[in-house]
């Protein structure tokens, strides 16, 4: 991750300036470069929105977006997945989805890249758990574990066959082991 030096830019002034490639968050008044993703960290990414999306959008339960900029509090963050429960997406009035999420998402999901601060990542994750998030994961494809963050409660570690916690109302039903799968693609 590479840190840009600015002048004092405030929250509001750094959501004014153009998107960038790869994606920039804002913390603490600086503004921060994300990694770019590579192979194994978009396909866990898609598989995990889609996974989500298959069970939570037809029942309009809640929708699990790539990508998405979430500023609020003092931030503006872009998890790898941000799953918003579906009453809080506040849609237009034609039924479209925003374009801007001032709000946190409900869950958060990173997939730590080679090149990340794996703490400057887990911060972003406690800052949404502190803002009324209530479920967040690291994921590290390296050691092949999920680091799994819950309100109020000390952060566990799952890895093998043992069985994802996700958010409530979510029919969903995903092991570590299911997830480091999907990185293979043939065979």
């Amino acid at each position: 991750m590479t840190t840009l030096v600015t002048q004092s830019l405030t929250l509001e002034e750094f959501l004014k300036l153009p998107e960038t490639k790869p994606v920039s968050e804002y913390i603490n008044g600086e503004i921060i470069i994300k990694p770019m993703p590579k192979g194994k960290h978009s396909r866990l990414q898609l598989k995990l929105c889609n996974s989500v999306n298959d069970v939570t959008e037809s029942e309009k339960i809640a929708y699990a977006f790539p990508e998405l900029r979430c500023s609020f509090g003092i931030r503006s963050i872009v998890p790898d997945v941000a799953v918003f429960n579906w009453p809080r997406i506040s849609f237009a009035a034609d039924g479209e989805v925003p374009n801007d999420f001032l709000i946190f998402p409900d869950w958060t999901i990173e997939i730590l890249s080679p090149d990340q601060s794996s703490n400057r990542v887990i911060d972003n994750i406690l800052y949404c758990l502190n803002h009324g998030c209530q479920l967040g994961w690291l994921i590290d494809p390296q050691d092949r574990s999920i680091l799994v963050f819950r309100s109020n409660q000390q952060p566990e570690i799952f890895r093998g066959n043992e069985l994802l916690p996700v958010l409530t109302g979510i029919n969903l039903e995903l092991t570590v082991a299911q997830v480091f799968g999907w990185l293979k693609m043939s065979n």
